[in-house]
């Protein structure tokens, strides 16, 4: 029968490679024929099987003109096919184990991208329960995302009354866009607005997306080179409280894991605005209250007065520490300063009350330092509000007979004040016991000369107690600093004494309240 032509001759490569036999034909033409004539061959085709048995494909021989295949032939051609098995089977574990190879590092990476989100949540969690204002909360946002999703910006947009969002990260931004931003409608078509108001992701992979969901914000994107950005609403207990934004200048996709780290993230942040928020409350609060229990300095002609305050840099900005003065007459002045212990409201009300029971006193009774002490502790026992406490009162008034005033004064447990002349420094020493231990505890009275154009300088003990020095060195030292200013105004003698020795980071109150008598 007549053989098929070369493009049927795989149809014996099939055949074998079905039956699984060495299969041969003695003839088969293997091209066309040329003038005439046909070349006639002889063919053999081994199957190619795996170790089970599969078939994996056909090895082909053809042989020359009439050429029949003998059993050796065929034995060597099947030898032939088995190393080609061999081959391809080597060929097929190492693509598994390529396939094997590229899963492991996918998966490899897949977990590091993993551990990644894990400790930038860990991260977050720990540093934004630090935080006390929404700034520290987007400075901590912007370091924890920088060298993992690298935003070009990020934005922290709070909701506010009157259906407006406040920016809260405009100091990152030109000043122009920051103003821009600065408080805009809720209505507007922004990543922060429409996740704040929507309560979903706004995804904007791309400035199309951005011109298409967030108009308003894209001649923004233009002017600032952004090409992308992630918008995530903030929760809060009644609904989103504003949004949590990211932007970068390129186009950026957001997988499935970042999406569910930065929703996670933005319930850390949202944690953090509400207790700054709550803290800027009680700051405020605490801030009216002090300021209301320390009043205005009086007109004390003819003496000079300067006072200063300062609370405890760590709490709640406010603390049971004052001073006060009063006029009780035209050339008699009443100087107290006073500690009541704590650093929070509940000792500034403490304060509150105390202060306000002698100011009444000092009014109501023309009686020496230590019998209007003793008054108040009477008062305050009668009114079951016996409070600790330590105070200095003192009158300056003239001195009969002799150029200059006198200073009398009663000391309940409190710093010595520090009388401060040409000459030098030195303490006015004298003590009672505190305020506030039991009625009828007996009090003395102590006086000295004062010079012309002599200074007392009242103080609490925030100024000058430390943990690094002894309380006797830090005594010294504001002695001999206070000796070179006797003649320095009094605003910039309190300035530079809190300077030098309480500084930003005191750890207590700082009152100070100086008196000076006129110059000769």
């Amino acid at each position: 029968m007549p053989l098929p032509q070369v493009g049927e001759v795989p149809a014996l490569d099939r055949i074998a490679a079905l039956v699984r036999a060495t299969l041969s034909v003695p003839e088969v033409r293997i091209g066309p024929p040329a003038a005439g004539a046909s070349v006639q061959d002889g063919a053999a085709a081994v199957p190619i099987t795996g170790a089970g048995g599969e078939a994996l494909g056909t090895l082909c021989a053809i042989g020359p003109k009439g050429r029949r295949w003998s059993d050796d032939d065929l034995a060597l051609l099947t030898g032939f096919a088995g190393a080609c098995a061999e081959i391809l089977r080597l060929q097929d574990v190492n693509a598994a184990l390529r396939r094997r190879k590229e899963q492991a590092t996918a998966q490899g990476e897949s977990a590091d991208a993993a551990f990644d989100r894990s400790q930038l949540l860990l991260r977050a969690s720990v540093a934004l329960a630090s935080t006390g204002t929404a700034e520290d909360v987007v400075a901590v946002v912007r370091d924890l995302v920088t060298g993992t999703m690298n935003p070009a910006y990020v934005g922290i947009s709070v909701a506010g009354g009157n259906d407006r969002i406040s920016l809260q990260s405009g100091r990152s931004l030109p000043s122009s866009v920051a103003e821009r931003w600065n408080l805009y409608d809720s209505a507007a078509t922004t990543p922060s607005a429409l996740a704040a108001r929507t309560g979903a992701p706004v995804l904007l992979p791309d400035l199309a997306a951005v011109r298409a969901l967030a108009p308003d914000a894209a001649a923004t994107f233009m002017e600032m080179g952004w090409q992308s950005a992630a918008g995530v609403p903030l929760p809060g207990p009644d609904g989103p409280v504003g949004a949590l934004t990211f932007v970068w200048k390129q186009p950026y996709t957001l997988d499935a894991a970042e999406q569910a780290t930065l929703a996670a993230l933005a319930g850390y942040v949202a944690t953090a605005l509400r207790r700054a928020d709550y803290l800027s409350s009680r700051e405020n609060a605490a801030m009216v209250l002090q300021t209301s229990l320390l009043s205005d300095l009086p007109d004390a002609a003819p003496f000079a007065l300067a006072a200063r305050y300062e609370p405890a840099s760590r709490g709640e900005h406010v603390g049971g520490d004052w001073y006060d003065a009063v006029a009780v007459s035209k050339d008699r002045l009443a100087v107290v300063v006073g500690d009541v212990t704590g650093h929070d409201m509940r000792a500034a009300a403490r304060m509150g009350r105390l202060r306000s029971k002698l100011r009444l006193l000092l009014v109501d009774r023309r009686e020496s330092p230590s019998a209007l002490l003793l008054r108040l502790d009477a008062a305050s026992q009668a009114l079951h509000d016996l409070i600790t406490a330590t105070a200095v009162l003192a009158y300056l008034e003239p001195e009969p007979g002799r150029p200059g005033h006198r200073l009398t004064w009663s000391n309940a447990g409190h710093p010595d004040p520090l009388l401060i002349t040409g000459a030098g420094a030195r303490p006015l020493s004298g003590h009672d016991p505190l305020l506030g231990l039991r009625a009828g505890i007996p009090r003395t009275d102590n006086s000295c000369h004062l010079p012309p154009g002599s200074t007392v300088l009242f103080y609490t003990d925030g100024l000058i107690e430390t943990r690094r020095d002894s309380l006797d060195e830090r005594e010294r030292r504001l002695w001999a600093v206070a000796s070179d200013h006797a003649r320095t105004p009094l605003p910039l003698l309190l300035d530079r004494l809190y300077a030098e020795f309480a500084g930003d980071d005191h750890e207590d109150d700082v009152v100070m309240i100086a008196a000076r008598t006129p110059p000769a």
